[in-house]
């Protein structure tokens, strides 16, 4: 089977197991505990995927789908670890951790992608030649970076005297949720540059150097983000959750099909920057589709929820839904377990 037949495919079997994992659970367990600890999966997932190349040493004998298990297991490991050390630090210990915990959960994802798809893994690959300690280092530094930047810049004192609220919130500089939006758009432009292979920063040899490279992608993605927040939220007035539900994430998600489970097949054939412009348009055409198409089936998964302030239960179903429980599993079946069944050998 080839592409992008096997990433179709791949997608639609994935999707089906993510929604009828998600069906186990009724909307607060989901919103709550569940959420939050697949959350806490991603960050060592990226690093497995995009510092080790999805075939660390420690695993590169193996053969599919043990080595698939073995990754897997990896980042259950790391979140058994990490994630009750960040409800305790950040959530409190309250249960189910609420809104804060979960907004630094969320957070640490952009992170951990800035530190080893736009920084490239530096400094920490000059730290150590080894990836296996350089991975780590960086996964540490994810969540250091993010507490400073959620204690600076994130601030919840709308939610004084909401049962949510915690003693220890941060009082940053913005509005908690507008920070949170902002952080995520960001992210999603940093996708939007993969669209185009980094096309133009490949034509300036001096840029695609770490960590020059780093500071120019960083600043296209807050430069952009803040665009793009300037424009559906400040000008049109969009709700910040209304954007980030019906924009930013079926973005992402609608990247990370076409550009990880179609491997950038789609396009092959065509040069930059119009392979670049038909990749966005294919993102976000697929983004909205399955986002619709998830939102379509709330009602048979989980049961009625509103929408809007001041619960947005809507929204943040579908955020986690495409993106904290099917994105992890999407990355598990196409890289961990390099499309096992359908293909024999690694890609």
């Amino acid at each position: 089977m080839t592409q992008p037949a096997l990433g179709l495919l791949s997608s639609a079997i994935v999707m089906a197991i993510a929604l009828g994992f998600i069906s186990l659970f009724d909307f607060g367990t989901f919103a709550g505990w569940i959420a939050f600890t697949m959350l806490g999966l991603i960050p060592m997932q990226v690093v497995a995927v995009v510092l080790w190349g999805g075939n660390p040493a420690f695993a590169s004998g193996l053969r599919q789908p043990a080595k698939g298990v073995v990754l897997v297991l990896v980042t259950v490991v790391a979140t058994l670890v990490i994630t009750p050390l960040v409800h305790m630090l950040v959530g409190e210990g309250a249960a189910p951790p609420g809104p804060i915990p979960s907004h630094y959960a969320v957070i640490v994802v952009p992170t951990t992608f800035w530190l080893t798809i736009m920084m490239g893994g530096w400094p920490f690959n000059r730290v150590s030649s080894n990836p296996i300690v350089s991975g780590l280092l960086t996964l540490i530094a994810a969540y250091v970076v993010t507490y400073v930047v959620f204690r600076v810049f994130f601030n919840y004192d709308f939610m004084q005297g909401a049962p949510v609220y915690l003693q220890s919130a941060p009082r940053g500089m913005f509005n908690g949720v507008s920070a949170l939006v902002f952080y995520v758009t960001a992210l999603a432009v940093m996708f939007l540059v993969l669209c185009f292979d980094l096309w133009p920063l490949t034509s300036v040899p001096a840029i695609m150097k770490q960590p020059v490279l780093g500071v120019a992608w960083t600043a296209i993605a807050l430069i952009g983000a803040a665009v793009a927040i300037s424009v559906g939220v400040t000008g049109a007035g969009a709700d910040p959750m209304a954007f980030l539900t019906e924009v930013t994430v079926p973005f992402i998600f609608g990247s990370i099909v076409v550009l990880n489970m179609l491997q950038n097949s789609l396009f092959a054939r065509m040069t930059q920057p119009l392979k670049g412009v038909m990749n966005t348009i294919a993102a976000v055409a697929v983004g909205l589709i399955l986002a619709h198409l998830y939102i379509s089936l709330i009602p048979m998964v989980t049961g009625p929820l509103t929408s809007g302030p001041p619960a947005y239960d809507r929204e943040v179903w579908i955020a986690n839904a495409l993106l904290s429980v099917t994105f992890p599993f999407l990355i598990y079946h196409a890289v961990f377990f390099g499309f096992w069944p359908f293909l024999r050998s690694r890609q």
